[in-house]
């Protein structure tokens, strides 16, 4: 979504559609206001373009609006607002890189098959947390390249999922291996060892390792398997709210602005 206001203003969103701010940009990308559409307030940061801020927001304003300065900014609303677009993971999609895969890729019928397959199982998990995510207590990013499916940021914590295509077969879970149905076994729980530890680095806060089985007749897991936690889109809320809160809402919103920038996962080399 972008439109163009008064004098060319921009209104562009911050994070997946729906959700978030809008910012109201001038042409060379500096914000001059934005629109909390959870507390339906609008902060102005130039006051002296206060009626053209109104007209470029004016067809998303819903109900009684409130306007003024801006809150004292916190840490997290400055990097906000220094993020550059196209560093920002908010927008991705969940399983951003296989669209880009089937879309522009030149991968065979089997290989497209497999895709379409990973995709959907993705996006069903993503679906349940971005419900979570329309309440102020939760954040989630999708598809952090090389390192999540997804990254769920909440009162319990931070969790670091992995998806698993459960295919209409029994899925059993072990320390180190995970067999779906016949197939051979898989490193699954080592791969979400090893993502939440990495994770768990850069943020500078413990990330939970998940397995998020999509899809599965019936789910084995071996009782010594205590660090990986194992959900389904059936028990997402469950799991959550018999989790211990260890984050209080400032904790959340600070994580949730490191880890959406792309070169927290991916610094860029010195000098570059």
């Amino acid at each position: 979504m972008s439109s163009m206001g008064s004098r060319g203003l921009k209104v562009l969103p911050s994070g997946r559609p729906g959700r978030g701010r809008l910012y109201v940009n001038l042409p060379d990308g500096r914000a001059v206001a934005w629109y909390d559409r959870r507390a339906n307030r609008i902060s102005v940061l130039a006051d002296e373009r206060r009626e053209e801020i109104l007209t470029a927001l004016r067809p998303y304003l819903t109900g009684t609006v409130a306007i003024g300065p801006p809150p004292v900014p916190t840490a997290g609303d400055l990097l906000r607002l220094s993020l550059p677009p196209d560093e920002d993971l908010a927008p991705n999609r969940p399983g951003e890189a296989l669209l880009g895969a089937l879309t522009y890729g030149t991968a065979g019928t089997r290989a497209r098959h497999r895709l379409r397959q990973e995709l959907t199982v993705r996006q069903r998990m993503g679906e349940v947390l971005d419900a979570l995510a329309e309440t102020e207590d939760w954040q989630v990013l999708h598809s952090i390249h090389g390192v999540a499916d997804h990254l769920l940021i909440g009162p319990p914590g931070v969790f670091c999922i992995r998806t698993v295509q459960g295919r209409r077969q029994r899925v059993v879970i072990g320390d180190l291996l995970l067999t779906v149905g016949r197939t051979d076994p898989t490193p699954d729980p080592r791969a979400a060892r090893r993502a939440a530890g990495l994770a768990t680095r850069v943020l500078s806060t413990p990330v939970t390792p998940v397995l998020a089985v999509v899809d599965a007749t019936r789910l084995e897991i071996a009782p010594t398997l205590r660090d990986v936690r194992t959900l389904t889109p059936a028990t997402t809320s469950t799991f959550l709210t018999n989790t211990p809160t260890t984050l209080k809402p400032p904790d959340v919103e600070a994580l949730y602005t490191t880890a959406r920038d792309r070169r927290t996962w991916h610094p860029q080399p010195s000098g570059a």
